[in-house]
């Protein structure tokens, strides 16, 4: 038979966990859109340990909020990045979070092999509120078609890594809210892009904040709104499919 008969498997990894975040919704639409290619095959963890599974996936996507691999997990993915493998970290996978006694949120540097992976370290944001969406690479065919659009969401103040290949960016113009680092959040920000490792690359969309009644539980009891933010747009779900099809395709850049 040949492989346009029974085309190859492609295994998929999904880690999709941490704090403050809605995981059970963005797990199961992340799945939901994975399953639209009956080849992907998909194993799907809370955290970075199983290094096996990383090591043997074809691709790699993870939506977490302060999840930090070990040391040789993060050397694991820098091996299978170099290789060729292809990584699509959504929303919260670059933040290391910290409580400080004094009530605000630290962003530590404590894994700079991971956020050289990446390409960025989360270190603040505003109030959750309306802001627009730039196209930086209208050429380029994960962003091609797609117009500015207004989005409300986490505005990530970022601190960026090494060269990117910037798709989409935003304008920040407010200081971060209840972060160490708030004051310096002023600026302009990918909001999506390539990082190049070798032969393989990561793609991060910051976008795709989410939560539930329950989830800042211990801090909070009980959140009063269910919060979708940009799962709330289609273009999101777009550049959701895109990002997918771009793992898939190991042709294009």
């Amino acid at each position: 038979m040949s492989d346009s008969e029974h085309p190859p498997r492609i295994n998929c990894v999904l880690i999709c966990g941490g704090v403050w975040h809605d995981m059970d919704f963005a797990r199961l639409e992340l799945l939901k859109l994975l399953a639209e290619d009956q080849r992907v095959r998909t194993r799907v963890f809370e955290n970075y340990d199983n290094i096996d599974a990383i090591e043997a996936a074809d691709i790699l996507i993870t939506y977490t909020c302060d999840v930090t691999p070990s040391l040789p997990a993060q050397e694991a993915l820098k091996r299978w990045l170099t290789k060729g493998g292809r990584w699509y970290a959504l929303h919260g996978t670059n933040s290391i979070l910290r409580l400080l006694d004094s009530g605000v949120w630290d962003a530590p540097r404590w894994a700079p092999l991971m956020m050289d992976l990446l390409g960025s370290q989360f270190i603040s944001h505003p109030a959750i509120e309306p802001y627009m969406v730039r196209v930086a690479d209208p050429d380029h065919p994960l962003v091609e078609g797609i117009e500015p659009f207004e989005t409300t969401d986490e505005l990530y103040h970022l601190e960026t890594h090494g060269a990117l290949h910037v798709l989409l960016d935003t304008e920040c113009i407010g200081p971060g809210t209840g972060f160490v680092e708030a004051d310096d959040a002023p600026g302009t920000y990918p909001v999506f892009y390539i990082k190049h490792h070798g032969a393989g690359a990561v793609l991060y969309l910051t976008l795709g904040h989410c939560r539930g009644h329950y989830d800042l539980q211990p801090m909070m009891d009980w959140w009063p709104t269910v919060d979708r933010c940009a799962w709330d747009l289609p273009v999101f779900y777009d550049l959701l499919r895109r990002g997918i099809g771009w793992l898939k395709d190991r042709e294009s850049v």
